[in-house]
């Protein structure tokens, strides 16, 4: 069992730290190596949803503000890390707010949207050698549980986190979690988690070479496995070839596939993605293509008291995801995608990426449709000044569907306004 393999794991990286142990990492003390950051971020999301659904909007202020202690001398250091959120809405009160795929603010029981979010966490570290234990709460960023940090708040979870890295090139990872805490609701633990383990690392085999590998155990909800193999082919000084393959394979519970599919034999799914960047100068030219495969599409994310997973919304490591995941039942996606650094012609900081994804044979029950979407983002980052590092990202996606396939997605045009700014205080 997936817990048993947690425990032995956790112990042997705990029990070996001193016989592996690279050069240790060093500690100028508590205060010394501590750090408190803000970050702003003014967010804006529009989606024009076709065939008379209602559009969805919302507009927020959040600030996030992040402490991390220094770890106290000594054989074993000790830290402390601390975070607070708070999120101001600005609109999208009863009527346009309520989109999942947005969700600054959760609707209450009137159908009205909270006006305001705050909360916060911490969590206590300890570090012996390379290897650090957090327990408490914290923003997991892993294939297989991935905090959403793409809207106005991010998740938090509550739990045990293990980080190794006691091997050259080698991460380890083991952790449990056990409460989930949603982004648009305030509470420890609005998503209703139950608990969900997970394991795994990546190891740099070379400069060019990297290979990952994880697994989660949802309880009463499903098992999954993922991987990851990343070369990248250096041809000149400017130019350069990158592969990217990521694959996911998931197995539902039988009790949660009746809830979740209404079929307790509708279990299984594999979806993988290979993408191939070659970029030259400031340019970069990607073509992937993604599958999926098995009695369902690949499920990630959302909350276990709303009907979702609980692993995070970003727990989608795949190239053809942007507004569409492009991970329906037997879906076949591919893109050509291009991106542009202006730097090259005198512009630092601005950037532009342009996707066309198209998919097919997707089946939602009512034979093989088909899905494309055309996304284009620009972004500029301030250089200097009394602004540097405050970004503007405009994006705007347009998505497209067969009538027979509108129970799994449909036609709409998106805009998302993101305005952050990351300051630094100590």
């Amino acid at each position: 069992m997936l817990n048993k393999r947690i425990t032995l794991i956790a112990c042997g990286v705990l029990s070996a730290t001193q016989a592996l142990a690279a050069e240790t990492q060093t500690s100028n003390g508590f205060i010394e190596d501590s750090s408190l950051k803000l970050f702003l971020r003014n967010a804006y999301m529009n989606r024009d949803y076709k065939h008379g659904n209602q559009d969805k909007a919302e507009w927020g202020q959040g600030v996030t503000a992040n402490f991390a202690s220094g770890f106290t001398q000594g054989i074993v250091g000790f830290g402390v890390d601390a975070f607070a959120l708070y999120g101001l809405r600005l609109d999208g009160g009863k009527g346009r707010s309520g989109a999942g795929g947005i969700d600054f603010f959760k609707q209450g029981d009137s159908g009205e949207a909270a006006s305001d979010i705050a909360k916060g966490g911490a969590s206590i570290k300890a570090r012996f050698s390379n290897t650090t234990i957090t327990y408490g709460d914290q923003m997991p960023a892993l294939p297989v549980l991935n905090s959403d940090t793409s809207r106005l708040l991010p998740e938090s979870y509550t739990g045990t986190l293990i980080t190794s890295k006691e091997i050259d090139g080698l991460v380890l990872n083991v952790g449990r979690f056990t409460e989930e805490s949603r982004k648009s609701a305030e509470g420890r633990d609005s998503g209703g988690l139950k608990k969900i383990d997970v394991i795994g690392g990546s190891y740099k085999f070379t400069d060019q070479f990297m290979a990952s590998l994880y697994a989660s155990d949802v309880k009463d909800v499903l098992k999954k496995q993922y991987i990851n193999l990343n070369y990248v082919l250096p041809i000149d000084k400017d130019q350069s070839l990158t592969f990217d393959f990521n694959g996911y394979k998931t197995r539902l519970d039988k009790s949660f596939a009746q809830t979740y599919s209404g079929d307790a034999n509708a279990r299984d799914n594999k979806i993988w993605s290979l993408a191939a960047t070659y970029s030259v100068g400031p340019h970069s030219f990607t073509l992937a293509h993604q599958r999926s495969t098995g009695d369902i599409g690949y499920p990630y994310g959302w909350y276990q008291n709303a009907g979702g997973i609980g692993d995070g919304g970003m727990t989608i490591f795949l190239a053809n995801s942007y507004w569409s995941d492009f991970n329906a039942k037997d879906e076949r996606s591919w893109q050509l995608g291009y991106g542009l650094d202006f730097s090259t012609y005198g512009v630092p900081g601005l950037s532009y990426q342009l996707a066309y994804v198209r998919g097919d044979h997707i089946d939602a029950g009512d034979g093989r449709g088909k899905e494309r979407e055309l996304f284009n983002q620009v972004k500029y980052v301030v250089q200097n000044g009394p602004a540097k590092d405050l970004s503007v990202r405009l994006r705007n996606s347009i998505l497209r569907t067969s009538n027979n396939v509108r129970s799994y997605n449909d036609d709409g045009n998106e805009v998302r306004i993101f305005i952050d700014y990351p300051i630094s205080i100590f």
